[in-house]
C-alpha cells in the first residue's frame, strides 16, 4: 500500500499556497478523486459468476481421417500411378527469338527404365490454325522442342522416337537417371467390361497430376484417326477428360494402363461425359513397332460398309437378329475382291459376321480386330452370310494404301 501520510502532506502544502476561491474548488475535486481511489480498497471481494478457467492446450496429434475402403484404394492408386505420369509441352523457337513458345501441351506416361514415354501424336503437332498462320505470315521456325516435366520436379527435353497418325499414338524418350523413372504396366484390354471402374491421371487445363474417376461406358467404339482411317476397338468412358489429358493413361483398379486418353465428344471443348481412350492392346502393339521400326503397318481388306439395319433386313429377308458388317462395295485388286466378297446388289448383300471364328458385331469391332490382332500378309477366315447361308472365305491381308493412292473411292477399310 502507498505511503498516504507523505502524499497527504505534499497535497496539503500545495493547497495552502492557493488563493481562497481556488482552495474550495481544489478541495472539492480532490475529495472526488480520493473517493474514487480509495473506494475499491473497502469493497468486499466477490467471486465471479463464472470462474475463469485457463484453456487446456491441444495435444500435438493429428487425428486420422476415417476413409472408406474405396477411398483408400483410390488414394493408394494415385500415389502409385501419378509418378509414372508426365506433363508434356511442345514448343517452337521462331527466327530471332531465344525462347520457345509453347504451342501444344498434354500428358504421357513412362513405360520402361530406358526412358520411353507414350503420348498422343496430336500433342506433338501444330494445331491446324497455328500451322496455317505460320505459313500465311511466312514465319521462320528455327527449332522445335518437346519439354517433359516429371512428378518429382525434374524438367528435361525429350526426343521423338516415332509417331503414328492412324492410332494417334507417339513415343518419346528422355535421358534421365533410371532411379527417377517409374514405369507403369499395360493391362489386357480384351478383359475389359462395361461398368468397370477406371481412373484418368493427367494435366487438364495445365492443372498438373489430376485424377478423375468413372466407369467404362462402352467398348469397341471407333474414332477418327489423324490420316483419314478410323481407330477401332476404342474405350468409351464417362471419366472427366479435358484438354491436357490427351496422352495420359486410363488405368484400372490394379493400377495398370487399359488405354490412352485421346479424344472427347463435346460441343463446348470441355468434358461432356463422353471420352475415348485407345485400348492398351493396340497401344502396346503400336509402341513396339515404333520403337523397333519407327513406323506401323496396318492390315487392309478393301471394303466400304453399312450397318445391318431394318431396310436391309426387309429388302433381303435377313434374320432380324443378324449382327455383322454389311458390305456396301469392294475395291479392285484388294483382298476382299480377290477373296470373292460381293458388293451390295439388287439380289443379295454379304454380311461379315466373324473373323477367324470371333464374332464381329459391327464395323467398329472389325476395325479393332484387324488393328490389334493382324498384320499385313496374314491370312484370315471371313465368315460371310449370303442368301441364307454362311460361307467361309479365306482372305490374305495387305497393307493400308496411302490416301493419295489411285482408287475409285476413298477406302474405308
Amino acid at each position: 500500500m502507498p505511503d498516504f501520510s507523505s502524499v497527504f502532506k505534499s497535497v496539503r502544502d500545495t493547497f495552502e499556497t492557493l488563493p481562497a476561491p481556488s482552495k474550495y474548488a481544489t478541495a472539492f475535486l480532490a475529495g472526488i478523486l480520493l473517493t474514487i481511489f480509495l473506494l475499491p480498497l473497502f469493497q468486499p471481494k466477490q467471486q465471479s459468476a463464472l470462474p475463469l478457467v485457463a484453456p487446456t492446450p491441444l495435444p500435438d496429434v493429428v487425428v486420422p481421417v476415417s476413409l472408406s475402403e474405396q477411398e483408400s484404394i483410390l488414394g493408394q492408386l494415385y500415389e502409385t500411378a501419378a509418378p509414372s505420369v508426365v506433363s508434356i509441352s511442345y514448343g517452337l523457337r521462331f527466327e530471332g527469338d531465344f525462347i520457345f513458345t509453347p504451342i501444344s501441351s498434354g500428358s504421357g506416361f513412362i513405360i520402361d527404365d530406358e526412358g520411353y514415354i507414350v503420348t498422343n501424336t496430336h500433342v506433338l503437332q501444330l494445331p491446324d490454325d497455328i500451322s496455317q498462320f505460320i505459313e500465311e505470315e511466312d514465319i521462320e521456325v528455327s527449332e522445335t522442342r518437346v519439354e517433359v516435366r516429371m512428378f518429382d520436379g525434374t524438367i528435361t527435353e525429350a526426343e521423338i522416337i516415332g509417331i503414328d497418325l492412324d492410332s494417334d499414338i507417339a513415343v518419346i524418350q528422355v535421358d534421365v537417371a533410371p532411379e527417377i523413372l517409374r514405369p507403369i504396366d499395360f493391362a489386357d484390354s480384351t478383359r475389359l467390361r462395361v461398368g468397370q471402374t477406371v481412373l484418368a491421371i493427367g494435366n487438364p487445363f495445365s492443372n498438373d497430376w489430376t485424377m478423375t474417376s468413372g466407369i467404362i461406358s462402352a467398348l469397341n467404339r471407333s474414332i477418327p484417326g489423324l490420316e483419314g482411317f478410323s481407330i477401332g476397338g476404342v474405350i468409351q468412358t464417362d471419366t472427366a477428360i479435358n484438354p491436357g489429358n490427351s496422352g495420359g493413361p486410363l488405368i484400372n483398379l490394379d493400377g495398370d494402363v487399359i488405354g490412352v486418353n485421346s479424344q472427347i465428344n463435346t460441343e463446348s471443348g470441355t468434358n461432356s461425359g463422353i471420352g475415348f481412350a485407345v485400348p492398351s492392346n493396340l497401344v502396346s502393339k503400336v509402341v513396339d513397332s515404333l520403337i523397333l521400326n519407327g513406323e506401323v503397318e496396318y492390315s487392309f481388306i478393301g471394303i466400304q460398309s453399312r450397318p445391318v439395319d431394318l431396310d436391309l433386313i426387309n429388302a433381303f429377308s435377313l434374320p432380324n437378329n443378324l449382327r455383322g458388317v454389311a458390305v456396301l462395295s469392294t475395291f479392285e485388286d484388294t483382298p476382299a475382291n480377290d477373296a470373292g466378297v460381293l458388293p451390295l446388289s439388287g439380289q443379295s448383300v454379304d454380311v461379315i459376321t466373324a473373323i477367324d471364328g470371333v464374332p464381329i458385331g459391327d464395323f467398329d469391332e472389325l476395325l479393332g480386330f484387324l488393328a490389334i490382332n493382324t498384320v499385313p500378309g496374314d491370312t484370315i477366315m471371313l465368315t460371310v452370310y449370303r442368301r441364307g447361308e454362311y460361307l467361309e472365305l479365306p482372305l490374305t491381308l495387305t497393307s493400308r494404301p496411302s490416301l493419295t493412292a489411285e482408287v475409285t473411292q476413298e477406302p474405308e477399310q
